[in-house]
């Protein structure tokens, strides 16, 4: 079959009904160029010929239309992006691109998705995290959960001064074992280690004593301690007390990340592939629009999946990222097995770096920000 017939059949298949148009009288003109119409759209510049008053229906239509492209293009596209990227990619290469979505529009509709699941995900687990708070402002209500609470605090504090203490001699210890060992400069390093973990103990029974009294646990930064010393954990307790709106500052700089990640994917698709002189940056940039696309639709989708579920698709994508970007590199360049597995590599190594860096910029950010 042709490719003419199989998008035909595509379209026809899984193109929704759009409103009805209404029929041309004749002589009508083009209310945007003045062209004679010979059919729904003008031949010479494009334009709908339907000038009536438009339903809300036919405008809602016209709007998830035009975002989504909801026609036979829309069912071709998603399935390649998943199972044949190569192929998807290399015809975006060779400007095979009607039959398809075209890539920066699927590449923000993807984007649009993800920030819709990680809203979602975020509201979730705001209210997970309000009814854990609400339930334990229940348990300090009342005597015997404060006395309980106090001697759980006091137990983990315990717990936690034993083991940093091991630490630091089982450090000081191997540190000694070193016959060229400065052993004055490897007592003092050990004596700074027990004394933060001892006034790390110390702030924990502070903080029982505080809930014995029916107070908060952490105590509030005096007004002039210096902001360099308390800002991050100033910032780490508004996090936490307030994730809804903590998570709302890392999403909003996280889509605008999202799109660093975009030149950073085309310039090493560039790098890899600099000998290549048929192929050009534009081309690049569109395999990693794909790339990004495919990557934002597997990622939302495990956003709004059951808790219980979610482990499990993170696990498969993680797998399923390299994969994808193997094929795509197999099937876009003509890569051999052993060039692309190379290749990937790469490409790999250089978007995970920058994401992680990106991430932890973000999330360093967002405290400030609070």
């Amino acid at each position: 079959m042709s490719v003419e017939l199989e998008a035909a059949a595509a379209d026809s298949l899984f193109h929704l009904p759009r409103p009805h148009k209404h029929e041309l009288e004749p002589g009508a003109v083009c209310a945007n160029c003045g062209a004679v119409l010979q059919g729904p759209f003008c031949h010479v510049c494009g334009q709908d010929s339907d000038r009536h008053k438009r339903s809300i229906r036919h405008l809602v239509f016209e709007a998830m239309e035009g975002m989504f492209e909801l026609d036979g293009r829309l069912w071709r596209t998603v399935p390649a992006l998943f199972f044949r990227p190569g192929r998807l990619a290399r015809d975006y290469i060779e400007g095979r691109i009607v039959r398809h979505v075209p890539p920066f529009r699927m590449f923000l509709v993807a984007l649009v998705l993800f920030i819709f699941a990680a809203e979602y995900a975020t509201h979730q687990s705001t209210v997970v995290q309000q009814q854990k708070k609400a339930a334990h402002a229940a348990l300090l209500a009342t005597p015997q959960g404060r006395t309980a609470e106090v001697a759980r605090i006091r137990k983990e504090a315990a717990t936690d001064l034993q083991g940093r203490l091991r630490d630091a001699a089982n450090d000081r210890a191997d540190d000694l074992k070193d016959t060229d060992a400065n052993r004055p400069k490897v007592e003092a390093a050990y004596a700074r280690h027990v004394q933060r973990a001892q006034a790390r103990y110390a702030e924990a029974l502070a903080g029982a004593d505080r809930v014995a009294q029916g107070l908060p646990e952490n105590a509030p930064t005096p007004a002039g301690a210096p902001r360099s010393k308390a800002w991050f954990r100033t910032g780490i307790r508004k996090a936490v007390d307030n994730p809804d709106y903590y998570w709302s500052v890392v999403f909003t700089w996280g889509h605008r990340a999202a799109v660093v990640l975009l030149p950073v994917i085309g310039l090493s698709l560039a790098l890899v592939y600099r000998r290549k002189k048929q192929v050009f940056l534009y081309d690049h940039l569109l395999v990693a629009m794909n790339l990004l696309s495919f990557s934002f639709l597997t990622n939302g989708l495990g956003l709004v999946l059951p808790l219980v579920a979610m482990p499990w698709w993170f696990s498969l994508v993680a797998l399923w990222t390299p994969v994808n970007l193997f094929q795509t590199l197999r099937g876009a360049y003509g890569s051999s097995i052993l060039g692309a597995i190379l290749k990937t590599l790469v490409i790999w190594t250089i978007t995970v770096t920058a994401s992680l860096f990106l991430l932890s910029g973000i999330l360093v950010l967002a405290i400030a920000q609070l």
